[in-house]
């Protein structure tokens, strides 16, 4: 995926962070913000809205014997920190968010905000993530602020980064598999 991506990387894209800071404190809130809602009320997700057929149900996609398993592990963590960030930051606000203003999308401006394109690209966001789609939702309109604001997807690929690694460890640490889906 490195290699993919440093061959066809868009030249007109800045390739490096240039708010690291900034996108660090942002996915530091935005991995507080996925698990506040089951700290604060247990049995949050267990409730109609995020446990039904629609969304399905919270559990771990990774079987029980991987979950004792250090490569298992480290490859789950390695995947959620280097290879989700850029697949989905380059789909969700490097692709979307502009193709839902201008099908022609490398005419759009990265960052460029249109009301209808950042909501439904929020909620789209929002609805991959199953039972946690009320915090993906609000992940996905934190993510395309910080794409207009930054107007960098180096810099949101960081935060997606830094939000999914802290969200490893405390899966790990916690024995939190079902944030894993």
């Amino acid at each position: 995926m490195a290699v993919v991506c440093l061959v066809c990387w868009p030249p007109d894209i800045r390739p490096w962070p240039q708010h690291w800071l900034a996108s660090v404190v942002i996915g530091t809130g935005v991995f507080l913000l996925w698990i506040a809602p089951d700290l604060l009320w247990p049995g949050y997700r267990d409730l109609l809205p995020f446990s039904n057929a629609v969304v399905g149900h919270t559990h771990s996609s990774i079987p029980a014997e991987g979950l004792r398993s250090g490569w298992v592990l480290t490859w789950r963590s390695t995947r959620a920190v280097l290879i989700v960030p850029i697949a989905e930051e380059l789909f969700w606000r490097g692709w979307l968010m502009r193709w839902l203003i201008n099908n022609d999308f490398r005419k759009v401006r990265l960052g460029a905000y249109a009301p209808l394109a950042f909501w439904i690209t929020a909620a789209l966001f929002g609805s991959e993530h199953g039972p946690y789609w009320d915090v993906g939702f609000l992940t996905g309109i934190v993510y395309n602020l910080w794409m207009i604001r930054s107007k960098s997807l180096a810099d949101c690929i960081l935060m997606h980064g830094v939000t999914n690694g802290l969200l490893s460890v405390y899966v790990i640490v916690n024995y939190q598999w079902q944030y894993w889906q």
